[in-house]
This record gives structure tokens, C-alpha cells and sequence, in this order.
């Protein structure tokens, strides 16, 4: 397993982004897996940084684990911010016109699409939220 640790600031996210792509790319993964990889770390990085610790700013650390036999690459993101689970919130109704859907939750709506699985704690004062996904 590697571990990350940056303060949730948005200009931190290049750093995430080289970080996770370097696990990946040793792992010969798939480009169109690691681009979803990518788009969900700028998603739930950004959403630490926006709101976890809202007025103030604080740590994000990311874990990255691979399992050979599922194939399964595992991100976890952990923040002491406020707790809040994301895969709580309902999905936006996509068929709607944009000018008539509520603002925000397409990045989270995304996450949960082009991820394999998503799961969610509270445990010792920390959001945990960990992504799965295929990558062999």
C-alpha cells in the first residue's frame, strides 16, 4: 500500500493526480481506467478541499492498494473534516434539461458511474471513502 498526505488545497490536485498516475502506470494500467482514476480523485480531492474543513483547511491523505487477484485498484481518501458521505446524496436526474436540475452533484453522480464499487465510513473522527476499480 502507498500513502499520501497533502493539505486539501485545490493546487494540490496536480500533485494527487502525478502521484496516483505513477502507481497506475506501474501496474501497465489501462489508459481510459486511469483517466476515470483521475477524474474522480480531481472530484472528491477538490470536494475535501472545498467543504471538508469549510471555513478553514486541513489534511487529505490518499491510500493506494492493488489487488493482483481481483484485479481491483483500491483509493482511499481520508479527511478529518466534517463527516458527510457522498453516497448519500440522490443522483441528479440526468434527463432533466440542465437549466432545470438543482446545482451540484454531477462530480460525485460521475464517481459512483465510473467506478467498480464505492464505500463509505466514519470512523475515529475521519471520513474514509474508498474507490474501486477494475484495471486487469
Amino acid at each position: 500500500m502507498k500513502e499520501l498526505t497533502l493539505e486539501a488545497r485545490l493546487d494540490n490536485i496536480p500533485r494527487a493526480t502525478a502521484w496516483i498516475d505513477e502507481a497506475l502506470e506501474a501496474l501497465d494500467c489501462p489508459m481510459k481506467a486511469q483517466m476515470q482514476i483521475d477524474v474522480a480523485l480531481d472530484e472528491i480531492f477538490s470536494n475535501i478541499a472545498r467543504y471538508a474543513y469549510a471555513p478553514g483547511t486541513g489534511d487529505a491523505t490518499m491510500r493506494f492498494d492493488f489487488d493482483e487477484g481481483s484485479g481491483l485498484a483500491e483509493v482511499t481518501f481520508i479527511d478529518a473534516g466534517t463527516p458527510y458521505n457522498p453516497l448519500e446524496n440522490d443522483d441528479p436526474d440526468v434527463s432533466l434539461p440542465a437549466e432545470e436540475r438543482r446545482i451540484g452533484g454531477l462530480g460525485i453522480f460521475l464517481v459512483k458511474k465510473t467506478m467498480d464499487e464505492l464505500r463509505y465510513r466514519h470512523e475515529n473522527g475521519k471520513n474514509i471513502l474508498s474507490l474501486f476499480k477494475k484495471i486487469r
